[in-house]
C-alpha cells in the first residue's frame, strides 16, 4: 500500500527538478511561478506539468555557458613564463658559481 505514495513522490520530485531546470521562456501554458504552486497538488500537478507545461519535444534547450577561461596550458603568457623558469633552473644547475665551490 506504500507503492502509490512512493510513485507520487518520485513523480513530484522529477517534475519539480524538471521545472527548476527549464528556462521560464520555454515553459508552456502558465507562468513558471504558477506551475510551482500547481505542482503541490498531489499527482494532478505533476501530471499537468508533464502534459501541458514542459517544453514541447524537440524544443532545443539553451546550452550551458562556456567556461570563462581555458586550461593554463592554452595561455601563451603562462607557457612563456614556464619556459623562462625552466631555462633559469637549467642555467643555475650548470653554473658552478651557484654551487658555492
Amino acid at each position: 500500500m506504500v507503492v502509490p505514495y512512493v510513485i507520487a513522490l518520485v513523480l513530484l520530485v522529477y517534475c519539480v527538478l524538471d521545472l527548476l531546470r527549464t528556462p521560464a521562456s520555454l515553459v508552456r501554458t502558465l507562468p513558471k511561478p504558477v506551475w510551482c504552486l500547481l505542482l503541490l497538488a498531489p499527482v494532478v500537478g505533476p501530471v499537468a506539468w508533464l502534459l501541458a507545461g514542459r517544453p514541447a519535444k524537440g524544443t532545443p534547450r539553451p546550452a550551458a555557458p562556456a567556461p570563462g577561461r581555458g586550461a593554463p596550458d592554452d595561455d601563451d603568457a603562462f607557457l612563456r613564463e614556464l619556459r623562462k623558469r625552466a631555462d633559469d633552473q637549467r642555467r643555475r644547475s650548470r653554473d658552478p658559481r651557484d654551487e658555492g665551490v
